[in-house]
């Protein structure tokens, strides 16, 4: 059975439209079909949506951020184990993303 692991995310796009949302959307249900707990929170064309907040944090082993675009408030992530990936490696490999955070646990 895989370790628990609580993950958060932030995903945001250039456009900040539709690579944004369907990001989140890949790496709730990818994560959730190995057992992970997630909670994704996107900034793009409709603003900041699901924002992850300090009680999140606080929970959270790691952090997925997206380096497409610049996040707001990457100070909040500071001390944590933070995985930088691009919308395309998200939505091209995300099954091979989640697997590499059982090793970047802290």
């Amino acid at each position: 059975m895989a370790p628990a692991l609580n993950i958060v995310a932030v995903t945001s796009c250039t456009t900040g439209i539709a690579q944004t949302y369907m990001a989140a959307d890949v790496l709730e249900r990818c994560a959730r079909t190995k057992g992970y707990a997630i909670k994704v929170e996107t900034q793009g064309a409709l603003g900041i949506i699901n924002p992850i907040t300090p009680i999140d944090l606080r929970c959270a082993d790691v952090v997925i951020l997206t380096d497409d675009m610049a996040i707001d408030d990457v100070a909040r992530f500071a001390g944590m184990t933070v995985v930088t990936v691009t919308i395309d490696d998200i939505l091209s490999a995300p099954h091979e993303i989640i697997d590499r955070l059982t090793g970047s646990q802290k």
